[in-house]
């Protein structure tokens, strides 16, 4: 692993390549007005160019100074910021746009509106992820915007509140289980997070005597914030406008979802006895440091970092090697497409599960109560 300096780090030219998602923004524009072919753009530049190239440009082993000041952030900090905007303005003037297009047909607005989830689910909810792990109000508040986009603003709460403290236990709905297959998965974790979530507010107003429906509880405004975006579609685009709205926000869920998946699949952290499990390490979370990908995903992929020290902003996330962390053999677009078929999945992913296993947890002869979450729940 080479370090970088806090100097390299501060410069533009260092945070530029996190700004790659702009580049999505004129192909949404592109396919709204030509249709034909150049709507499978989207997803062909998001998934397959954006592998192709994490081949041709290979990993980046690389660790920035993590004591980095906010000021030395600037640059990469600003993109989450432009964020929200850009894609409320993307997002509801092809809601406006599209509908009275005529030469686009109703397939093709739909396959439109799949690309536009596309971007609202890798950029849209992965930003919002990154502004969601922040003290300043006005960026969890962004983070709730774009969430709103995308009918999905529960996941800050599960995600903070449940995620990051009981991931690899039974208690953790997000962590996927030894040969669990995506759809088997997706569906559990569409309601089981949904009510993780809704559970860890209530239980958090009532340590303060307070009931569920407190002004305080901040399902009030995500649904606020949902019936707004909805009214707005309406407004701009009527029916066909909420229909095409809802076909990205089930695109983004479903990208969102996948990536969750990936994660953390077959990781599980030791039970201790008695409901206490180990805290939380590198080992218990996917990394992959592909250099293209993460271009894309501020650095997403570093998510062994990520849960290991969750406070810190996605430029100084720090890599690690296989002893200390286990390694995808792709970046997430590849293995996200690999976990559509779970033969294919399971093919690659099980045998380096139970690698993981015997290198960190040799102790532990009966895998079974982890591969079907059966162990206690943690207290």
């Amino acid at each position: 692993m080479t370090a970088q300096s806090t100097a390299t780090l501060s410069r533009l030219p260092h945070a530029l390549p996190f700004w790659v998602s702009l580049l999505l923004l004129p192909l949404a524009w592109l396919s709204a007005t030509q249709g034909g072919w150049t709507l499978v753009l989207l997803p062909l530049v998001a998934w397959c160019l954006t592998s192709v190239l994490d081949v041709i440009l290979g990993n980046n082993t690389s660790n920035p100074d993590p004591n980095t000041p906010e000021a030395g952030l600037f640059w990469h900090h600003a993109i989450t910021t432009i964020w929200a905007p850009v894609q409320f303005c993307l997002l509801f003037s092809l809601i406006w746009y599209a509908p009275q297009a005529d030469h686009l047909s109703t397939f093709e607005r739909g396959l439109l509106f799949f690309g536009v989830g596309v971007i609202t689910g890798t950029i849209g909810i992965n930003y919002s992820h990154e502004l969601m792990h922040q003290k300043n109000k006005s960026e969890r508040h962004m983070a709730d915007i774009l969430l709103a986009m995308v009918l999905y603003s529960h996941f800050r709460s599960e995600h903070l509140l449940v995620h990051h403290r009981y991931v690899g236990t039974p208690k953790d709905a997000v962590t996927a289980r030894y040969n669990e297959g995506f759809h088997q998965f997706y569906p559990r974790v569409l309601v089981q997070s949904f009510w993780s979530a809704f559970g860890a507010e209530k239980a958090m107003l009532a340590r303060r005597n307070r009931p569920w429906h407190d002004r305080k509880n901040p399902f009030f405004k995500y649904w606020a914030l949902q019936a707004g975006m909805l009214t707005l579609a309406f407004a701009l685009g009527g029916g066909a406008g909420v229909v095409l709205f809802a076909i990205q926000a089930g695109t983004a869920i479903w990208q969102l979802e996948l990536v969750n998946y990936i994660e953390h699949y077959g990781l599980t952290r030791k039970h201790l006895g008695g409901g206490k499990y180990e805290h939380v390490k590198p080992q218990h979370s996917w990394n992959a440091d592909h250099r293209m990908s993460n271009w894309l995903l501020i650095n997403l992929q570093r998510h062994s970092d990520h849960h290991f020290k969750p406070d810190r902003r996605f430029p100084v996330l720090q890599t690690y090697s296989d002893t200390d962390a286990p390694q995808l053999p792709f970046g997430y677009p590849v293995m996200t497409m690999a976990a559509m078929c779970p033969p294919l999945w399971r093919r690659i992913m099980n045998p380096k599960v139970r690698q993981w296993r015997k290198a960190h947890y040799p102790e532990i002869g009966d895998w079974s109560a982890y591969n079907k979450a059966q162990n206690p729940l943690p207290r």
